[in-house]
C-alpha cells in the first residue's frame, strides 16, 4: 500500500510539472496551440517565428521559472532550519541583495562577463551579503533573534541596493543592470541555463548532504552537540548551498522575493520537521509555485505582463505580517 502511494504521488507530482510546462508555453502575449507546440519540437523550422520563439524564449523561460523556484525554496528551508528562525529567507537576510551589488560592481568594471564568470561573482555577492548580516547580528545586542535579524537584513539590503542603483547611474549601466533589480524571466539567457544546472547540482548535493544535521539544529545546537553533529562545519556547508543556490537564481532572473519565506512554512506543514524530506518537497513546492505564479503574472492583463515580483508579494507580504504576529519574536524548536 505504501509503495502504491508513493508511485501515485510520483505519477501526479510528474502530471503536475507536464501540465505546468504545457500551460507557461502555450500562454502568454500570443497563446500558441498544443500542435504548435509540438511541432516546434518535432519537426522544426528555423524559419517559422513561433518555433522560434517556443524553442528560444517559451521553454526557457519555464524551465527557469521551475529552477529558480525550487533554488530559492531550498535556500529558505536550510537558512529557517539553521537558524531557527521562522522569518529567515534569501531576500530578507541580505543573500539577494548581496548578489545583485556585486553583479553591479562587476559589470561596471567588467562589462562583458561570460555567463559562468557572472554565475561566479553572484555567488560571492551572496556569501558577502549573508556574511554581513550575520556578522552585524553577532556583535549587536540581541541581534541574533528573528526580528533583529530581519531588521538587520532589511536595513543591509536597502543600503546596497541604494549604492548599487547609485554606482549604476554614476557609471551609467543602468540599463545594462536594471535585468537584476526585478525578477524578470522573459529576458533569461538559455546559454545561462547550461552554465546553471551543473553548479547548481552542486548545492543540490550539499543541500542534501547536510539534511540531517539541520533537522538537529532546528532543535537547538544542544541537541546537534548531543548526536554528535559539528555544529561549526554543517552550518559552514548549508551557508555555501545557499549562496550558490541563491547566487545561481539571481544570475538567471534577477531578485525573486518572498518563495524562499513561504514555501519552507507550506512544506514544514505538509511534510513535517525532518529537513531529509522538506528539502526535496520544498524544491518541488517553490517550481510550481514559481512557475505558476509567471503563468498568472501574464493572464492578469494580457497582451501585458504584470511582473511575477508582484504576484509572490500578494502571497508573500500578508504571510509575513502573520508570521511576524504569531512568530516573530520566537525561534522555533
Amino acid at each position: 500500500m505504501i509503495r502504491q502511494n508513493k508511485i501515485l504521488i510520483a505519477l501526479f507530482l510528474i502530471s503536475l510539472f507536464v501540465i505546468t510546462i504545457a500551460c507557461s508555453t502555450m500562454y502568454g502575449a500570443t497563446s500558441y496551440s498544443f500542435s504548435t507546440i509540438w511541432k516546434a519540437f518535432v519537426h522544426f523550422d528555423p524559419t517559422n517565428m513561433e518555433h522560434l520563439i517556443i524553442r528560444s524564449s517559451r521553454i526557457p523561460r519555464v524551465l527557469g521559472a521551475l529552477l529558480v523556484g525550487a533554488f530559492i525554496a531550498i535556500s529558505g528551508a536550510l537558512m529557517q532550519g539553521m537558524t531557527r528562525n521562522y522569518l529567515a529567507s534569501p531576500d530578507i537576510m541580505g543573500v539577494t541583495d548581496g548578489s545583485v551589488f556585486i553583479i553591479t560592481i562587476s559589470m561596471i568594471f567588467l562589462p562583458n562577463l561570460q555567463p559562468l564568470t557572472l554565475i561566479f561573482f553572484s555567488f560571492i555577492g551572496s556569501i558577502l551579503g549573508v556574511a554581513f548580516v550575520f556578522g552585524i547580528a553577532k556583535i549587536t545586542p540581541g541581534g541574533l533573534t528573528p526580528i533583529s535579524l530581519v531588521i538587520i537584513g532589511t536595513i543591509l539590503g536597502m543600503f546596497l541596493n541604494g549604492v548599487s542603483q547609485a554606482l549604476a547611474t554614476y557609471f551609467q549601466v543602468s540599463q545594462n543592470i536594471s535585468f537584476w533589480y526585478n525578477t524578470r524571466l522573459h529576458q533569461i539567457d538559455p546559454v545561462m541555463i547550461k552554465w546553471a544546472v551543473p553548479l547548481a547540482i552542486i548545492g543540490l548535493v550539499i543541500a542534501l548532504y547536510v539534511a540531517k544535521s539541520v533537522t538537529a539544529i532546528s532543535l537547538g545546537d544542544e541537541v546537534a552537540q548531543g548526536l554528535g553533529i559539528n555544529i561549526v562545519v554543517m552550518k559552514v556547508l548549508t551557508l555555501v548551498s545557499v549562496a550558490l543556490l541563491t547566487g545561481i537564481s539571481v544570475a538567471l532572473v534577477g531578485k525573486v522575493t518572498f518563495i524562499g519565506l513561504v514555501i519552507p512554512h507550506i512544506t514544514r506543514f505538509l511534510i513535517g520537521e525532518d529537513y531529509k524530506r522538506i528539502i526535496p518537497y520544498a524544491g518541488l513546492f517553490g517550481a510550481l509555485f514559481f512557475a505558476w505564479a509567471d503563468v498568472l503574472s501574464r493572464a492578469i492583463n494580457p497582451p501585458f505582463e504584470t511582473p511575477v515580483g508582484v504576484i509572490t508579494a500578494l502571497v508573500g507580504v500578508p504571510y509575513f505580517l502573520y508570521l511576524i504576529r504569531i512568530k516573530g519574536g520566537k525561534q522555533h524548536a
